[in-house]
């Protein structure tokens, strides 16, 4: 499963325990969340989260930024996971002009039934118009998946989880998808959702109350991507599904809906 949470925007108290039911709800064994909120005092979220489900967690190092609207906070990506975390890193991401973006990869080793599983949780630049900024991330994302999976000959393939703030036909996830060169030689991704979800698939949706006001058109940003070459059938999409969408004790939990997606293990 792949989450935006949102951050502390809109009524973030309230919607902390729609998050947790949502995620209780969902079942998934792996979890990579953005817009994770984490306090100087040391409160992090997807740690609270974690702690709810009885899960391992995850949280990439983040820098904090005192500002009018956050002081003392920071928001990063994190990796919730029903089986133990062996190991953890983290990338810093770059820009196209070279200088490094706040924000980051996550990539983690999970002992799994079925054997070592890496994760890769991240979340690219936003803005409408940097397209070159997230092509300098997708390439240096995957130069992170390739350097941290396991055997792509024998093992299980990466997962790659995250809010890519880009459509499936633009540039940066071509990348990705094989349908340009290959941002990192010899690897790229099954977008899940265009493998076997049904419909659109959009997870930036003006139907979501918290968009009332948005610029952006109706967007499918938020992507479970399969790492190629694999065994197969191992790691091979079965569903995919949106969720987050329906309103918990009368709060939507995010501004984003969720991706949840099923895989062969064997």
């Amino acid at each position: 499963m792949t989450w935006n949470l949102w951050w502390r925007f809109g009524p973030w108290e309230r919607r902390q325990a729609a998050i947790a039911e949502v995620l209780r709800a969902e079942g998934a064994d792996v979890i990579g969340l953005q817009e994770v909120f984490v306090e100087r005092d040391g409160v992090d979220q997807a740690a609270v989260l974690a702690g709810a489900l009885g899960f391992h967690v995850a949280t990439a190092p983040v820098r904090f930024h005192d500002t009018a609207e956050g002081a003392g906070l920071a928001f990063t990506n994190a990796v919730l996971s029903r089986w133990p975390i062996a190991a953890a890193t983290s990338l810093p991401l770059p820009r196209a002009d070279g200088t490094t973006s706040h924000r980051n990869a996550l990539a983690v080793r999970i002992d799994s039934p079925f054997g070592a599983l890496c994760v890769v949780s991240t979340h690219l630049d936003w803005q409408f118009d940097r397209t070159a900024d997230r092509v300098a991330q997708v390439r240096a994302v995957a130069g992170l998946v390739a350097a941290e999976r396991p055997d792509p000959a024998s093992g299980f393939p990466a997962v790659l989880l995250g809010d890519l703030n880009a459509v499936p036909h633009s540039d940066e996830v071509r990348l990705l998808t094989g349908a340009t060169g290959p941002a990192h030689p010899g690897l790229v991704f099954t977008d899940v959702w265009d493998a076997v979800g049904s419909g659109r698939g959009d997870t930036w949706d003006g139907a979501n109350p918290y968009l009332a006001e948005a610029t952006w058109p109706n967007r499918r940003i938020d992507y479970v991507l399969v790492s190629w070459p694999r065994p197969k059938p191992v790691g091979s999409p079965v569903a995919a599904r949106l969720a987050g969408v329906e309103a918990v004790d009368g709060v939507v939990a995010s501004d984003h809906w969720a991706v949840v997606a099923d895989l062969r293990t064997g």
